[in-house]
């Protein structure tokens, strides 16, 4: 798909489509009012005859429109003028471009991103009409034999934004726009992957892949042989009931103009299947499982789009591969393991793995120095309890990094909501025979498996992300959603200070 701004005059253009608004009540938007004028008021003709009335999402394409140079016109209905908001905005979006698609119009110039949304300026209205036109193209037909037959898709838009003047920034967030949904796409495609395709191995020769394809990468992987070395067992013992080995991907972006700046690390749980171990789910959408490993998916599409972006950070991105098996070498509750730190962790629930997992991860990258590390897993079915499948929870007990991560997501509508990490909640960690439970209890666990993450996150600023609830989507819809990405992009968007005004 080809995005690109202009600005121009609406009864100059020649294209498959125009595509204008439509408020509710049957009013037309100012770019429509154009158009009406120039067809000697065909389209107010169609609204007093009741052929659209503005609701959000409503549609109605029109063809050989009087004076209008334009093979076709879609009307697309945009609700309250004084009520639209970013959700309603995507909305909109999402249905011009089925319908474009749809109906065959390999291109089209459209005027909705001169709509007014309150807190929004040209160039969120573009950036997040690429990103919403991107996800309503998405589809993952890999494994199908039979692969569906498009007639004329939808290949070129070119938004229309209100002065010239706002041209560079448009075209800003265009860039920023595709280089975070190729970052999507990739995290989709990877978490789609089934597990017998997408093993611990496949993450990291992916890992490496991304090396190969942009300089600024530098991939390696850590074996099992290496990680018994560095005394990784928690991460080990959730690996041993498997047949497929276990490997860390590290990916290296290094593009801050000051060779001393501290890298931000992320980490990414890669549990490419978790049957739950000796504890194990049960069978009925256990399928889902191979959605584990969305944090590092996650990771992953976030470095290609750093990558595509060329910004100026230092940044680190961890890929924690691993499957969780039953098996007769499996790890056991009642097991007591030593991680990486030298903290001990008594296992009373093999389902707990990422947790052990990504302990031994975080204190690995201490060795970097880090400014900043953020842990990004599906990590427990508590949080999809507590927030459902809208926002993401995320925990800090850094305010200021608290607030970065909260901004990001406000800004790029990916939501997330801070959840507390208060003291008392160590309390049901506790163990009679370990220094730490790997579970805490029924009540809170989102958060008691946050506060067992923070007792290896001493030596730097760190942020938890759980996305259990929001990685993605089960049903009729059954497939990644690419959360969080656009939250973490934006996150390093606002620290490499890029200016959205």
């Amino acid at each position: 798909m080809e995005f690109s701004v202009k600005n121009g005059s609406i009864e100059k253009q020649r294209t498959a489509c125009l595509v204008v608004g439509v408020f509710e009540p049957r009013r037309l938007s100012s770019s429509a009012e154009q158009l009406d004028i120039i067809s000697e008021g065909y389209i107010s003709a169609l609204l007093r005859r009741g052929d659209i009335e503005g609701k959000v999402g409503q549609t109605l394409l029109l063809h050989h429109v009087p004076n209008i140079s334009a093979d076709r016109i879609l009307l697309v209905g945009c609700g309250k003028e004084r009520e639209l908001n970013d959700r309603q905005y995507k909305q909109i979006i999402q249905q011009t471009v089925k319908v474009l698609n749809d109906t065959g119009s390999m291109e089209a110039v459209c005027y909705l991103t001169g709509l007014h949304i309150k807190g929004r300026n040209t160039y969120w209205n573009v950036r997040f009409a690429v990103e919403a036109a991107q996800e309503t193209l998405y589809s993952f037909n890999d494994f199908k034999s039979i692969k569906p037959e498009i007639r004329r898709e939808l290949r070129k838009i070119v938004f229309n934004v209100p002065s010239r003047r706002e041209l560079p920034l448009a075209e800003s967030a265009i860039q920023h726009a595709v280089a975070i949904s190729a970052g999507i796409k990739a995290t989709k495609d990877l978490a789609n992957t089934p597990p017998n395709i997408c093993t611990p191995r496949h993450l990291a020769d992916k890992a490496i892949e991304l090396a190969q394809t942009y300089d600024a990468i530098q991939s390696h992987v850590v074996d099992e042989q290496q990680m018994a070395k560095l005394g990784m067992k928690s991460y080990l013992a959730v690996s041993q009931g498997a047949r497929n080995e276990a490997f860390m991907s590290i990916i290296e972006f290094k593009n801050n103009p000051d060779p001393q700046a501290k890298p931000i690390v992320l980490v990414g749980k890669g549990l490419t299947f978790d049957s739950g171990g000796i504890s194990i789910k049960p069978a009925a959408g256990m399928d889902e499982m191979k959605y584990d490993m969305c944090g590092a998916a996650a990771v992953y599409g976030v470095m290609k789009a750093v990558a595509e972006l060329n910004l100026p950070l230092n940044i680190i991105s961890v890929l924690a591969g691993c499957e969780n098996m039953p098996g007769g070498n499996a790890y056991r509750p009642g097991d007591i393991l030593t991680t990486m730190s030298g903290l001990t962790v008594e296992v009373l629930n093999t389902d707990a793995e990422g947790r052990l997992v990504l302990c031994d991860a975080l204190t690995y990258v201490e060795r970097f120095e880090p400014e900043t590390v953020i842990d990004i897993a599906t990590l427990t079915g508590a949080c999809v309890v507590a927030l459902g499948s809208v926002n993401s929870g995320f925990f800090s007990s850094v305010n200021t990094l608290a607030n970065e991560l909260q901004n990001a997501a406000d800004l790029s509508t990916d939501k997330a909501w801070r959840l507390p990490m208060n003291e008392e909640y160590n309390e049901l960690l506790k163990s009679n025979f370990a220094d730490l439970a790997n579970v805490g209890g029924r009540w809170g666990g989102a958060v008691t498996a946050a506060c067992f993450l923070a007792n290896f996150t001493k030596k730097y600023n760190w942020a938890h992300l759980d996305i259990a609830g929001t990685a993605w989507q089960q049903g009729a819809n059954k497939g990644a959603t690419g959360r969080p990405v656009s939250l973490l992009v934006q996150f390093l968007l606002n620290r490499a200070n890029v200016k959205f005004e």
